[in-house]
This record gives structure tokens, C-alpha cells and sequence, in this order.
């Protein structure tokens, strides 16, 4: 069980106090998408195509810490789906770290900042939430705001975390952890605190037909 806590929601550049309703006092997962993207030249500017419904991708996320596989699912939420595979595809998160960890919760990266203010300067359309939080599953970052879905993502570490996140059920789910969730209990096992100190980073992402 998490501790209660206060969150914080990044929302263009500004932090902002709210309080957290859950039961197990886990916090929604701020994301902001004001700042210019990493990566190289062939990254989007704006929203990618979809990955139609039927497609998969293995998103593979190497880390000192050891390597972990993503299976992204078009069936889930084909808008983020497509999103998270083009910046995986061009580079976006090589290099970006973990920036937020919470025991029992998430993991979370994808900022190019480390900030949890970061992003790769445009947003998404909202989707529906059809499927259900639990350990391993993948889903987007945002801010309380519509459509506000950028770069960052994060890992659930732990079933306990569903109904919290089901409480908002606004984070768009891509896919499932395939292999590798030994290194996400690695990664979060290595924070100090909840924006770590040395973070642990996406040395290298890369993209695979399965």
C-alpha cells in the first residue's frame, strides 16, 4: 500500500498542488508537451498515424539495468500506439531517463527534460480506456487536461495499482511488458526517491515486427 500523498500535475510549465483520491494515495501521472523533442530530424511534429487495430510492435528498451520488451497492441489505443512506436522508431527516447518511480506503482519516463514537464512539442487525441490496469501494462502520461498526451509513459509494477488508475481511467494503455519485468522491478528498486537522484537510463529503443 502506498503511502498518501499530494501529486503533482504539470501542466504547460506549471506545477500544480492537487490531492489524491485514491484509496491507495497513488497519484494520476503528469505529462506536459511544451518542449522541442529529441531524437533526430525524422521525428514527428505533430500526431503520427495510428497503428491500425490487428498490429503489434515489440518496443525493446535497453537500460544498464538489463533490457525489457514491450509488445504494443493497435487494439488498445491505436492513436497512442502509433505514437509511442514513431518516437521509438526515430530515436525520441534514446537517452531519456526514468525520471519518477513510485514503489509499488509506476515507473516513468519518456521526458526528454527528466522534468516531468517535457515533451516532444505536440499532443494526442484522447482514446477510451477499454482494457485493464495491472503489473506490466504500459500506458501514457498526461495531464489532467484533454488531449494532453505527449511523449511520456509509464510501467505498472504492481496489481495493487488498478483501481487507483482505474479511478481516473484516462490513460491510454499501448501494450503489455513481454519479457524483461525483472529489469522494471530493477529500475524501480534502483530510485532513492520518487524523481531519483541518478536516474536510470534508455540507453537505447528500438522497434520490431513480431
Amino acid at each position: 500500500m502506498i503511502a498518501p500523498r499530494r501529486l503533482f500535475v504539470a501542466t504547460l510549465g506549471l506545477t500544480l498542488l492537487v490531492a489524491a483520491c485514491s484509496s491507495s494515495g497513488a497519484s494520476p501521472l503528469p505529462s506536459s508537451s511544451v518542449e522541442p523533442s529529441t531524437g533526430s530530424a525524422a521525428c514527428p511534429t505533430s500526431q503520427p498515424e495510428p497503428l491500425p487495430a490487428g498490429e503489434t510492435r515489440t518496443v525493446s528498451v535497453e537500460t544498464d539495468k538489463g533490457t525489457f520488451a514491450i509488445k504494443v497492441d493497435g487494439e488498445l489505443s491505436p492513436i497512442a500506439a502509433g505514437n509511442f512506436v514513431a518516437l521509438a522508431e526515430c530515436a525520441y527516447y534514446d537517452g531519456v531517463v526514468f525520471h519518477r518511480v513510485v514503489p509499488g506503482f509506476v515507473i516513468q519516463g519518456g521526458d526528454p527534460t527528466g522534468t516531468g514537464t517535457g515533451g516532444p512539442g505536440y499532443t494526442i487525441k484522447d482514446e477510451p480506456v477499454t482494457a485493464t490496469y495491472g503489473r506490466g501494462t504500459v500506458a501514457m502520461a498526461r495531464t489532467s487536461e484533454p488531449d494532453s498526451v505527449g511523449s511520456q509513459f509509464f510501467v505498472v509494477l504492481d496489481d495493487a495499482a488498478r483501481d487507483a488508475l482505474a479511478s481516473y481511467n484516462t490513460y491510454q494503455i499501448i501494450g503489455t511488458v513481454e519479457s524483461g519485468m525483472e529489469v522494471v522491478d530493477a529500475i524501480a528498486a534502483a530510485a532513492d526517491a520518487e524523481n531519483p537522484t541518478h536516474p536510470v537510463v534508455m540507453t537505447k529503443v528500438t522497434v520490431g515486427n513480431p
